[in-house]
């Protein structure tokens, strides 16, 4: 045994990571593991845009960190590199209104914005659908996390005109992929009845990931993000444990993984131990939150906040705090409990109160310190 204490201790200049990037949420990796049958099916859908035909639509639902974004990006990669089909994702966390999401369209074909103003939808569409006619271009559209575009009253709308671009334009081919991870959006159900006749599509499911599966996973971003030795089986099978706690959510098991990191960074230690997974969980276990929280605008973040202050209370006495914050009235109050609500960052129950009748009482889905933490 040596008698060296700074034995197994980094240096100034060293790191436990060979490279960090791969613990970032949009790295692809080289083997897209355990969705074999998902990516079939999804290709099967997709194979008459490579014939210069309108493609099937499709609708892949699933929990999570289940692999459904690393699924398209993977297939929109080989589309656009090995044939001419136009494939385009669009984030509805940030584009949630059938303008934003035109405008990402036409950004993406164009390779250029839109301009900021001046424009009607009316325009933006009809240079999409032109350029797509006369490039004869086949379009595919994955429009993921599409069930923000439902909390925004704008998916029929968008749907609705893409599905029915060939009829407003002759000649215009578009596919949709819609990616949901809102397991209790029926998301057929939720359209409009014009938006049904025409929308008739596959349905792909992504299920949760087991702890195995997990391992396997997780295990090829550990072999390329860590130096040899880093992390050991152990600290893997714990990784995997606390992952398969949060629904499988890969997200959270690839975060940890880069915490636990730094972590033993932090420690001057080699090699990732038990406590610095322990440690980093505390943090990681909230990467919904987060995420959810990061896209919320002003005034929905604003009653996020005041919900964390009075969690647990009636609507209506919520309200009065959150109108002397904002002075927003209580339409848009109760329509941002509903989106709230849906994200599931609250729950918003209703209770009958006595000579009162029924009110709906707002609770936190999360430790309120950690809410205000992230906002």
């Amino acid at each position: 045994m040596s008698d060296d204490p700074e034995e197994g201790m980094l240096g100034w200049d060293e790191s436990v990571f060979r490279d960090e990037h791969v613990f970032e949420i949009d790295w692809l990796p080289e083997t897209f593991k355990h969705r074999e049958t998902q990516m079939e099916t999804l290709k099967y859908s997709l194979r008459p845009a490579v014939r210069g035909s309108r493609p099937l639509n499709v609708i892949a639902r699933g929990p999570p960190g289940t692999g459904k974004t690393t699924a398209s990006q993977i297939l929109f990669d080989e589309l656009t590199a090995q044939t001419d089909v136009q494939a385009v994702r669009v984030n509805c966390q940030v584009d949630s209104t059938r303008y934003a999401v035109f405008s990402r369209l036409f950004a993406e074909i164009f390779e250029y914005e839109p301009p900021s103003s001046g424009i009607s939808f009316k325009k933006l569409f009809s240079q999409i659908t032109d350029k797509l006619v006369e490039e004869d271009e086949v379009l595919v559209v994955a429009l993921d996390d599409v069930n923000y575009l439902f909390y925004e009253s704008e998916a029929s709308d968008t749907l609705y005109s893409l599905l029915r671009a060939h009829e407003a334009h002759s000649g215009a081919k578009i596919g949709v992929i819609c990616i949901s991870s809102d397991l209790e959006l029926d998301v057929i159900e939720a359209l409009d009845t014009r938006v049904q006749s025409v929308f008739r599509p596959e349905e792909v499911y992504f299920n949760q990931y087991g702890q195995s599966e997990i391992v396997d996973i997780l295990e090829e971003r550990v072999e390329r993000g860590f130096n040899e030795g880093v992390v050991g089986p152990e600290v893997l099978d714990r990784v995997a444990e606390f992952t398969e706690e949060q629904g499988g959510d890969l997200r959270v098991g690839i975060d940890l993984l880069r915490r636990a990191g730094m972590n033993a960074e932090m420690r001057a230690s080699r090699s990732v131990e038990l406590e610095d997974v322990e440690s980093a969980y505390d943090k990681s276990k909230y990467v919904h939150l987060s995420r959810r929280l990061r896209e919320l605008s002003d005034s929905e973040a604003a009653l996020a906040e005041v919900i964390a202050a009075h969690d647990g209370q009636r609507a209506g006495d919520i309200y009065d705090a959150f109108n002397d914050a904002t002075g927003l009235g209580y339409t848009r109050y109760s329509e941002i409990i509903n989106k709230l609500d849906q994200l599931d960052i609250i729950d918003a129950d209703y209770t009958e109160v006595e000579g009162r009748g029924r009110s709906r009482r707002l609770t936190l889905n999360y430790d309120a310190d950690a809410v205000l933490e992230r906002l």
